[in-house]
């Protein structure tokens, strides 16, 4: 295979399933289903691919690609924004969660009820911008692909959501509307003075002696400013508290496989663009308020940790749980520390996996009882013991418990903030102890409580609806208990990261 096309194909592959699917009546409701499921494959075989040409010993800078796009004419020189795909080390990671995740919501779709065509369009149309905010090596790039996941998001929350559906979809656009318009001032203000948009290029100039910009320096004042609207851009997307309000309505009202890749893969773009752009792009700022960015970890983790455990409904009970471990990635950032940094994005892919696993089996209890409020689900374990014990697992892994993924994230993220700032490290270990109650409260009414209706109908978790479970839960159980599959592909993006602020 051409190495040189590699991520344009991985890219686009699922082109090839929405032509199909626009051809397809839409009445042929299992043909359109198939078509669906089988253009996440492409993607996510080349994915495994590419990981594995990396693991034969090829560097990833081979997979570059540029092509001339176009041009802008500026007063003193022309500035030329090229076609430009890359990765490194945590690129190849998030694409690789990205893919499998897209995949798994495709089984997770089988409990849609309508209008499949447009469905599936609009999902391989997300899974597209997904995989090219990871794979961009330029800012436009990058925005382009990043709004596109907002539009098909819009579209997926508000038609095939709930009760509440287009209100959560609306929410969902006017917070990251106002995020992706931040972003888009700093992108303009950053090819102003840099005058490329190319993301190796900024970060060199951007570490480079003084004096060395094309149209200017940037002064102090600005890169403050620049990276602080990174934070609420990205904050947003994150979400930080108290930037957070949006993304409690999308997890209740989106349907459940749409969900799946909201908390698995949407939500880590906002710490991707953290790590990327805020660490990458301003290192010396970042470090000086890295205090702040620990504090909001903290807020955020013992936030949503209370709010979690007072919740009824357990859509809202994970809903609250993500925030909650979210702040880990921030405790993790605020470190500025190997060990920390390494837990963030830890825990940005575990978490991907483990919130994917369970908003997938709330599913599958509200397609068999049509609710996810847990006074309504006691005695779960009598009448679907299969998807009772998987709940658990689930559980299990996200409170962090050894030899699962969220014991290694968890653990290096306040290993790297005990190092720095111990008492405001001890303060956010209550979160941790709360995450255990919340969650074991939950599932354990849901299971062993008394029963609040009838459960005649209800069926026990079938073979189809197991491949997602089996394959989630696999991948949970390798990174807890062979946590190097991540850190190989990480180690030199960690080190230039810590070389960078002074490590």
């Amino acid at each position: 295979m051409n190495e040189s096309y590699l991520l344009s194909l991985l890219v686009f592959s699922p082109i090839i399933g929405i032509i199909l699917l626009g051809f397809i009546p839409k009445a042929q409701e299992q043909t359109l289903k198939l078509v669906g499921f089988l253009a996440t494959l492409p993607p996510l075989l080349l994915a495994f691919v590419l990981y594995s040409y990396y693991l034969n010993g090829t560097e990833l800078a081979s997979f570059s690609e540029k092509l001339a796009w176009f041009g802008i004419m500026g007063k003193s020189q022309p500035f030329s924004v090229d076609y430009e795909l890359g990765i490194n080390g945590l690129s190849l990671v998030m694409i690789i969660l990205t893919a499998v995740l897209s995949t798994l919501a495709a089984i997770a779709s089988i409990h849609i009820k309508k209008e499949w065509k447009g469905y599936f369009i609009l999902f391989l149309a997300l899974e597209i911008g997904m995989l090219g905010v990871f794979a961009s090596e330029n800012l436009i790039l990058f925005f382009l692909f990043f709004e596109v996941t907002l539009v098909a998001m819009f579209f997926l929350i508000g038609k095939w959501g709930y009760f509440e559906k287009e209100k959560a979809a609306f929410r969902f656009l006017v917070y990251n509307g106002i995020g992706s318009a931040i972003l888009l001032i700093v992108i303009m203000i950053l090819l102003a003075r840099t005058g490329t948009s190319n993301i190796q290029a900024i970060m060199s100039l951007m570490a480079s002696p003084s004096g060395t910009m094309p149209t200017g320096d940037l002064s102090s004042g600005l890169k403050y400013g620049l990276l602080i609207a990174l934070l609420v851009a990205f904050g947003i997307k994150l979400p930080i508290f108290p930037l957070h309000t949006w993304m409690l309505h999308v997890h209740v009202q989106a349907p459940p496989s749409i969900v799946m890749l909201h908390s698995g893969v949407l939500l880590k773009i906002g710490a991707f663009g953290l790590i990327r752009f805020g660490l990458g792009f301003f290192p010396e700022e970042f470090s000086n308020i890295a205090w702040l960015i620990a504090l909001l970890g903290v807020v955020n983790l013992l936030y949503g940790a209370f709010l979690a455990f007072i919740q009824t409904d357990f859509k809202m009970v994970l809903a609250y749980s993500s925030i909650s471990h979210m702040g880990i990635v921030l405790i993790g950032l605020g470190a500025l520390n190997q060990a920390g940094i390494q837990g963030a994005i830890f825990q940005v892919v575990s978490h991907g996996l483990i919130s994917a696993l369970l908003f997938f089996l709330i599913g599958v209890l509200y397609e068999r009882v049509g609710t996810s409020h847990m006074n309504k689900l006691g005695g779960l374990s009598s009448v679907m013991p299969l998807t009772a014990g998987f709940l658990l697992a689930g559980a299990l892994a996200s409170l962090g418990l050894p030899g699962m993924s969220g014991f290694v994230s968890e653990f290096m993220a306040f290993l790297g903030l005990f190092k720095v700032m111990p008492v405001l490290a001890a303060v956010g270990t209550i979160g941790i102890i709360m995450t255990a109650v919340y969650l074991l409260r939950a599932v354990l009414n849901v299971t062993y409580g008394k029963k609040g209706q009838s459960y005649e109908k209800a069926y026990d978790i079938t073979k189809i609806e197991l491949v997602p479970v089996l394959v989630l839960l696999g991948f949970i159980v390798l990174i807890g208990v062979y946590p190097n599959v991540l850190t190989q592909p990480l180690q030199l993006v960690l080190e230039k990261i810590v070389l960078g602020i002074g490590g």
